[in-house]
């Protein structure tokens, strides 16, 4: 055996232990969830007279939801003179003149509406959210991007839990309009539910920081007043903000059981975009807010453990691209070496971890819906589609730790619902084919030679993790092709 296989098998075994204390998170998520489930926050608040409200819908060229966005505001059940609405229009195309003549219209029925246009897009949504603020009426400011249909009663049920001045941020649980659409945008649906009912469940009720989505939430404005009001040097805007507050002495409260449905991204490509800015976003925040949790003598051990991993997690998928290209030099030291035996049972003993993200997403199924069985035989989907992801991630966490700049590019919504009648084929906003496409391909090429030697070699053992990824690297490359031919 050559140093050089020493050397890859040393590098395999940090890799593993990487992802061990990432799967592990899961497994401290399920825990701190069932230890404090009881400890939810209650709506106890009563308000002899309501706060005022302002809503703000941050949109930029948006032509295909602006209507059904608007109409679910002014829709909104809450006493007129205590409601504002805004429309934070950034828009280039004819989803300005939308927009505007819907503004009017609602103007004409009493409605207290708004219609605000930026010339320029400084700060993205941050920068439009920014402007709004200056010029919003309300104490608190509620928050819907365009894909977003608030509930008529969403207000009256989401304001009482504003029970004390230091409540900064009441956040709502994302639901589905399109789950059903196809398996992409099912996988998504496994995964969004999962952060939703455990992660911030666990964390709100255990008293760790958790994050405002950026949309389906209040905030109170003198929250973010006092913590530095929105700031654009980082993608995702909601979570450096959220952390900023939260040093500050501000919380946040999770309510599980009031949902605001929103469409899932059903083009890979819209996905991608997605997932891009979201890994990136979180590592500019990473970058930007860690070092002031460290410091800080204040916080317990737990919260900044849990800090760290929450605002690194996308670097699982930089871990995972190395290990799926060590699959096969560490698959040929196996069998051309039989004295490493060993090295890899000790090694296999990590693979235990790999049971908590399955036990994660199969329990918050369980927890929020009565047909979970059904819904779980999707989740092969999800395991799938992350490892496909890893290409276009490990791309936006190096973007992000060497500190380039992108432009915000926002998720393309097509108005689609569980009805396959509805489609975003031909529609305008689609996002371009890119060459992290031909990365994909080239991986499925690889990982499927490595998984022709694991059969041709009996090593049934590892056969089913190379499996993985070879269903991964198939599923999002080859979608990405088929998508980009239906432009």
């Amino acid at each position: 055996m050559s140093l050089s296989d020493i050397l890859l098998m040393v590098l395999y075994i940090v890799l593993m232990l990487v992802l061990t204390i990432y799967s592990a998170h899961a497994y401290l998520m399920l825990y701190l969830y069932r230890k404090n489930r009881a400890r939810r926050a209650k709506p106890i608040c009563i308000f002899t007279e309501w706060p005022r409200v302002t809503v703000q819908l941050p949109i930029f060229n948006e032509q295909y939801v602006v209507t059904r966005l608007l109409e679910a505001a002014c829709a909104l059940d809450y006493p007129r003179d205590r409601l504002e609405i805004q429309i934070l229009d950034d828009s280039t195309d004819e989803t300005r003149e939308i927009a505007k003549k819907l503004a009017g219209n609602f103007q004409s029925q009493g409605i207290n509406i708004h219609y605000l246009h930026r010339t320029n897009r400084q700060g993205f949504k941050a920068g439009a959210l920014k402007n709004g603020l200056a010029r919003a009426q309300g104490d608190f400011l509620a928050i819907f991007d365009a894909d977003f249909i608030p509930p008529r009663d969403f207000l009256r049920k989401m304001m009482p839990y504003f029970s004390s001045e230091n409540i900064g941020v009441v956040q709502a649980r994302w639901g589905h309009l399109n789950a059903g659409y196809s398996m992409l945008t099912r996988g998504q649906a496994i995964g969004l539910d999962a952060h939703f009912v455990l992660e911030h469940g666990a964390r709100n009720s255990s008293g760790i920081f958790i994050n405002f989505n950026g949309t389906a939430g209040i905030w109170r404005k003198a929250a973010i007043i006092d913590a530095g009001n929105w700031q654009d040097d980082t993608l995702t805007e909601d979570i450096d903000l959220s952390y900023r507050a939260q040093l500050a002495g501000w919380k946040f409260v999770y309510v599980n059981d009031v949902i605001c449905p929103a469409e899932i991204p059903a083009e890979v490509y819209g996905l991608k975009n997605q997932q891009y800015r979201w890994a990136k976003g979180a590592i500019q925040s990473a970058k930007k807010i860690l070092p002031s949790i460290w410091r800080n003598k204040t916080i317990p051990w737990l919260l900044k453990f849990e800090a760290t991993v929450h605002l690194t997690n996308h670097l699982v998928f930089p871990t995972l691209l190395l290990i799926a290209l060590l699959s096969y030099p560490i698959l040929l030291i196996w069998v051309q070496f039989p004295q490493s035996a060993l090295f890899f049972w000790v090694a296999a003993i990590f693979t235990f971890n790999a049971f908590s993200y399955p036990l994660f997403y199969i329990y918050a199924q369980r927890e929020i819906y009565t047909d979970w069985k059904r819904r779980v035989l999707f989740l092969p989907i999800l395991m799938a589609g992350a490892t496909g992801l890893s290409v276009i991630n490990t791309k936006a966490v190096f973007s992000g730790l060497l500190g380039r700049k992108n432009a915000f590019h926002r998720t393309p919504k097509f108005n689609l619902s569980d009805r396959q009648a509805s489609s975003w084929k031909g529609r305008h906003y689609r996002s371009r084919f890119n060459i992290t496409v031909l990365v994909e391909i080239m991986l499925m090429i690889y990982i499927s030679l490595t998984l022709y030697y694991a059969v041709n070699n009996l090593q049934f053992v590892a056969i089913p993790f190379i499996l993985i990824y070879w269903l991964g690297f198939v599923f999002i490359g080859g979608l990405s092709l088929v998508h980009s031919l239906r432009r």
